[in-house]
């Protein structure tokens, strides 16, 4: 008895879906993206009027496609908040160089608050006495430099650090521990000029480091979209499904713009046309919502905050960057998401989008430590948390591929009749 050729599931046809996808439009999420990287949003950091200004906007646009909206506030602590810029030159003789921040160098997370210019001479490891000096800390070493310069009253640490293809040092918010001394991080061709001018003769450091560690109100934005017959509970039926991102950034610099918008506005357009898709062309039921995240940035407050809040059915997709998809979307599964992860997998195969495999250290995690389905994607963030990290670095081809990928993945969710073609 002769078998039957096995038809693949994508080549199974899932009816509306096609049609669906094309309702995706390029030029939505564009104009979202631009609007949230916008001068007026001020980069969109935890607590600060931009990010507060965005987190209405979000609302208001959630309002729109008909979605029941409630903003959750929680709190936010130890956000690194740079207040002025900072300052680092160094004299050899006659000679001074005055770097410039965030291309020169940038300020480490564990620093001390320095708020003014400290001058004082330059010493290395080698030196007897650190006292009332800076201290070039070896490449690699910066931690146990830090605890010599604080047990001898050091002014502070001088460590290598690098920069992004494009020169950048990106910036961040959440870290480690503070010091008792202040650290910069100086760009690794300096720090190695440093040395052998140090080697040389005598070098004089001036620096500040106006960094302090602040408390912050975050917020979180869920509207509720239920598609199909409604209960009486307000629900649809259907699986439950959020659809997440993160729409806060770092924040810009003191007379610097850090528009970011990969990380995350492309995320946030994506999950935001996925669900007027969704809303406008899905009959079959799905409880669908759409939480936009705050206070990632700062260590993924918003997502911890929400997460105890999460009906323990629901199934999480969680989108951060959707900007410049290279060879395939990184995806990462977490929590009980087998069945999740093989919807995402077809869905990737009927919107034409490749996936694999990667490490997706987002809002998807918090999720998923508290035992629900979770799954992390990532389409990438050129200009990651740097000046250079502007909308029109945003491929509209990308947002098109995320926006698909959702849709088809609630598609399939809510279980679409499948025929034969």
């Amino acid at each position: 008895m002769s078998s039957l050729p096995l038809v693949p599931p994508e080549a199974i046809e899932v009816p509306g879906l096609a049609a669906a996808l094309q309702q995706v439009s390029a030029q939505r999420m564009l104009t979202c993206v631009a609007e949230l990287a916008a001068d007026g949003y001020a980069g969109r950091r935890v607590g600060t009027p931009g990010g507060q200004a965005a987190a209405a906007w979000l609302a208001e646009q959630l309002r729109e496609l008909g979605a029941g909206v409630q903003l959750d506030p929680f709190g936010v602590s130890s956000v690194r908040e740079l207040y002025r810029t900072p300052v680092l030159q160094w004299s050899t003789g006659q000679i001074t160089r005055s770097l410039e921040h965030r291309r020169e160098f940038a300020e480490h997370l564990a620093s001390a608050e320095l708020p003014h210019p400290r001058s004082a001479p330059l010493a290395d490891l080698s030196a007897a006495d650190l006292r009332g000096h800076w201290v070039l800390a070896p490449a690699g070493d910066w931690a146990q430099s830090c605890q010599r310069a604080e047990a001898e009253g050091a002014v502070g640490v001088l460590m290598a650090r690098g920069t992004d293809a494009d020169g950048w040092m990106p910036k961040m918010i959440a870290g480690p521990a503070r010091r008792a001394v202040a650290v910069i991080g100086v760009r690794t061709d300096l720090h190695r000029q440093l040395a052998d001018a140090l080697t040389a003769g005598e070098v004089r450091v001036t620096a500040s480091m106006p960094l302090r560690a602040v408390s912050a109100g975050g917020v979180n934005v869920h509207g509720h979209l239920p598609i199909g017959l409604d209960e009486p509970d307000g629900s649809a039926g259907g699986p439950r499904v959020l659809l997440s991102a993160h729409f806060d950034g770092v924040g810009d610099d003191p007379g610097r713009r850090l528009p970011a918008a990969a990380d995350n506005a492309s995320g946030v357009a994506a999950v935001l046309e996925a669900a007027r898709v969704l809303r406008s062309a899905l009959s079959a039921p799905v409880d669908l919502s759409v939480s936009f995240l705050d206070a990632e940035e700062a260590g993924a407050w918003g997502s911890a905050h929400h997460a105890s809040q999460v009906p323990p059915d629901t199934l999480v997709i969680n989108l951060d960057g959707a900007a410049q998809l290279h060879q395939a979307a990184a995806v990462e599964a977490g929590g009980p998401a087998h069945a999740l992860l093989a919807a995402v997998d077809q869905a990737g195969r009927r919107a034409e989008v490749p996936l694999r495999a990667g490490a997706m250290a987002s809002d998807n995690r918090r999720y998923a430590a508290h035992g629900l389905a979770a799954i992390g994607i990532g389409m990438g963030m050129p200009g990651y948390q740097t000046p250079a990290e502007t909308p029109d670095r945003v491929e509209p081809a990308t947002l098109v591929a995320a926006a698909r990928l959702l849709t088809a993945t609630v598609w399939l969710l809510a279980g679409a009749p499948a025929q034969r073609s």
